[in-house]
Order: C-alpha cells, then structure tokens, then sequence
C-alpha cells in the first residue's frame, strides 16, 4: 500500500505552487489520496515534532512554510542572496495596490506623492500585480491589481487575510519596537 502522507509530503516540499487536491488528482491514476486528510496529519506531526516549517492554506491550495519566529532570520538570507528583493518603492506601491484595488497609476502616485511608472514595470515583471482593465475616467488610463503570485509570495490565502489598516497602526502605536524590525530590511 502506498503511504500517502509521505507522498503528499514530498509533493509539498517539491511543489514550486501551492498543492491542490485538482494537482493531486492528475499525479495519481485512480484513487487519488484526499489532500485536506493527509494535510491535516501532517500539520500534527510537525506541531508535535515541533518543526521550525508549518503548513499554510495559501492561494486555493497548500505550502511548507518557515515559522513566523524565524522569519527574520529567512529574510535576511533571501535578502542577502538577492532572491527575492522589493525597493521601499516597490513595497509602498505593492501595499497601495493590494489595499485599494483595483486601481490606476495616477491614483497610486497621487497618493505616494511621487511616479511610478518604473515601479509598476518591475511589478509587472514579477507578476506581483496585473492589468485587470482600463478605468472610465478621462484617458481611460490602465488599472492594476494583484495576482495570486502576490498571496503566494506574501503567504495569504486571500486578499481579505491582509491585516486591516486599523489593526497595523493600533500594532505600531502599542508596540514601537515593532518599528524597529522593519527598519532592519531598509
């Protein structure tokens, strides 16, 4: 018999994109193993095993993921390494869009204070945000929102999993040192 959990296992660590049970279905012939039962398992085993990863339901479907407690450590290397690396631009831009999409250039620079044009290419380039449309106002300039490569990067399984304007700044006001950390990646 097979042992599923260490195939859905494999399959997460393997994985580039989130694992869904429609993936799970055309890896396997007949009797595909139910994903949401062996995930389940294994988020037991690596609480118990007290693991430094965690599993998380992220954009329609499931990833291996590092502990928030060593997020600092994790963004450091990924800095370090240049893998992954956003301007402070590209994070206000990132953080406009996601929070107020859909939305068109003019209304990003209007609310930055400065262009972005560039910032919006290199965007683009990573697939973090998309052209959804063009707006009705004057121009019919081009409007953007973001994609799923945005949750997956930013481990959300949706747009509403984002932390409420109102619960970060009540965060910053009781905890300054919160302030501190951030400053870290700058």
């Amino acid at each position: 018999m097979k042992n599923f959990e260490q195939i859905i296992e494999a399959l997460l660590f393997a994985s580039p994109d989130p694992l869904t049970q429609k993936k799970i279905n055309t890896i396997f012939d007949a009797d595909p193993p139910e994903l949401d039962k062996f995930i389940s398992l294994l988020k037991k085993k690596y609480s118990k095993n007290k693991n430094a990863f965690e599993i998380l339901s992220v954009a329609g479907g499931y990833q291996i993921r590092t502990k928030p407690e060593y997020d600092f450590f994790v963004r450091k290397l990924i800095l370090k390494s240049g893998q992954f690396y956003l301007s402070q631009a590209g994070l206000e831009s990132l953080s406009i869009i996601a929070y107020k999409q859909p939305i068109s250039r003019q209304d990003i620079e209007g609310i930055r204070g400065v262009d972005c044009a560039g910032v919006l290419k290199t965007l683009l380039k990573k697939s973090l945000i998309k052209i959804s449309g063009r707006d009705d106002s004057p121009g019919r300039p081009l409007i953007y929102k973001t994609t799923d490569i945005f949750l997956k990067s930013f481990g959300l399984n949706r747009l509403s999993d984002l932390p409420k304007l109102k619960e970060i700044s009540e965060i910053i006001e009781n905890e300054p040192e919160l302030i501190e950390q951030i400053d870290a990646f700058k």
